[in-house]
C-alpha cells in the first residue's frame, strides 16, 4: 500500500509557470484595467498552473462525499447520535441533501462513497468501499489501524483516478460523518501543535458544556495515543477518521492527475492538512472555497497557505461551500475564454502596460 500512495505521489508536478504566464499576459490583454477582476484573476492564474492551460474550462465536475463512523461518538461530543450518519447517507443518495440541491444549481455530480458506515448500506448510487463499520473511540486507544489508514488513502486515491478516467476535471471534496469535527481538531493539533481549546468548536451546534468536554476528549485522545507530527499516516490512524483519509487521498489521486480540487471547510480542511503532509507538492492543486464557522478552519487554511474565495459563515459541510465556488470558477472560465482583448475590440490599452 505504501508503495502505491508513494508512486502516485511521486507523480505530483509543481503547477506548469509558463501556463500560469500566459494566463497573466492574456488577462493584462483584457479590455479592462490590469489587476480590476481582483482575485478571480488570481484564481484564473492558478487554475491556468493546474491544468497546463490559460483558459481551462470544467464542464464535468464532480462532487465526492466521503462518509463514515467515529467511535468517539459514545464520548457524547455531538447534538446527533451517531444513528444520523446512515439516516443522512440515504438522504444523500437520494438527492435530499444541502450538497444535492447546489451540485444540481453548479451543474456538479455527486458521488457517495461508503468509506466506513457502522451499517450495510444498499443503493444503487451507493460506491461501497468500506474499510471497516467505523472507527474505534480514539479517546480510548487508536482510531485504527495503520493499515486500515493506508487502505482509506488509498480508496480516496482509486476514487480520483476513477472518476478522472471518467472525465472529471474538478473535484469538490464533501463529507458525512457524525463526530468527525472532534477527529478533524484532533488531526489540526496533532499536525500543526495547536491546543485543543483553539482547534475545537461547535461542530453541530453543542452547548458551552458539551464544548468543553469535547475539548477534554481531544486532549485526551491525543495525550493516550501520541500521534505522531512528522508521521500524517500516524496520526490519521490514531485521531483521525476514514472519511478524512480517503478525503486525503482523493486530494493526492487528484494531484497526481493535474486536476484541481476544491475544498470545502473544516473536515476537508484536515484532510487537506494530512495531505500536504503526505506530499507538500499537492498544495498547489488546493483550491479553498470558504472559511467555516468551525473557530479551527482559519488556522488550517493558514497553515496550507490558503486564502479562501468566500466566508459566509456556513458550518454544514457536504461539500456545499465547494460547491458554490463553482460559480466563481465559472466566471473565471468565461471571462479568459470569451471577454474581448483590447486589440479584438479596437478599444486603446492603458498606457505603460
Amino acid at each position: 500500500m505504501i508503495t502505491e500512495i508513494e508512486e502516485v505521489t511521486g507523480r505530483i508536478a509543481p503547477p506548469d509557470e509558463q501556463a500560469a504566464l500566459r494566463a497573466v499576459l492574456r488577462l493584462n490583454s483584457l479590455t479592462k484595467p490590469p489587476g480590476s477582476l481582483g482575485r478571480l484573476e488570481a484564481l484564473a492564474v492558478r487554475l491556468a498552473g493546474i491544468s497546463g492551460n490559460e483558459q481551462p474550462g470544467y464542464q464535468t465536475r464532480t462532487v465526492v462525499v466521503m462518509a463514515a463512523d467515529h467511535g468517539v461518538c459514545c464520548e457524547g461530543v455531538s447534538a446527533f447520535p451517531q444513528e444520523v450518519t446512515v439516516q443522512m447517507a440515504y438522504n444523500f443518495l437520494s438527492g435530499g441533501a444541502a450538497v444535492n440541491v447546489l451540485a444540481r444549481q453548479g451543474g456538479a455530480s455527486v458521488q457517495f462513497v461508503d468509506i466506513g458506515i457502522n451499517a450495510e448500506l444498499a443503493h444503487p448510487e451507493l460506491i461501497n468501499r468500506k474499510v471497516r463499520r467505523g472507527t474505534d473511540n480514539m479517546a480510548a486507544g487508536p482510531a485504527m489501524s495503520r493499515d486500515e489508514a493506508l487502505e482509506a488513502i488509498l480508496v480516496g486515491v482509486r476514487v480520483a483516478q476513477d472518476a478522472v478516467k471518467s472525465g472529471t476535471e474538478i473535484f469538490i471534496t464533501g463529507e458525512m460523518g457524525i463526530g468527525n469535527t472532534t477527529a478533524s481538531a484532533a488531526v489540526l493539533c496533532a499536525l500543526e501543535g495547536i491546543p485543543p481549546e483553539v482547534a475545537a468548536g461547535r461542530g453541530t451546534g453543542i452547548d458551552n458544556e458539551r464544548l468543553l468536554h469535547k475539548i477534554e476528549v481531544v486532549e485526551r485522545a491525543l495525550r493516550i495515543n501520541s500521534p505522531n507530527p512528522a508521521d500524517p499516516v500516524d496520526v490519521l490512524a490514531k485521531v483521525g477518521g476514514l472519511e478524512i483519509a480517503g478525503l486525503a487521498g482523493l486530494i493526492l489521486g487528484a494531484a497526481a492527475a493535474r486536476v484541481p480540487v476544491i475544498l470545502d471547510g473544516f473536515i476537508s480542511g484536515a484532510a487537506a492538512l494530512a495531505a500536504k503532509a503526505i506530499a507538500p507538492e499537492s498544495a498547489a492543486y488546493m483550491i479553498a472555497s470558504h472559511v467555516s464557522n468551525e473557530q479551527g478552519h482559519k488556522l488550517m487554511l493558514e497553515s496550507l497557505g490558503l486564502e479562501a474565495l468566500l466566508d459566509l459563515g456556513l458550518r454544514l459541510g457536504e461539500g456545499t461551500g465547494g460547491v458554490l465556488c463553482l460559480h466563481l470558477i465559472e466566471a473565471v472560465s468565461r471571462i479568459m475564454t470569451e471577454m474581448a482583448t483590447f486589440e479584438s475590440a479596437g478599444v486603446s490599452g492603458a498606457e505603460g502596460q
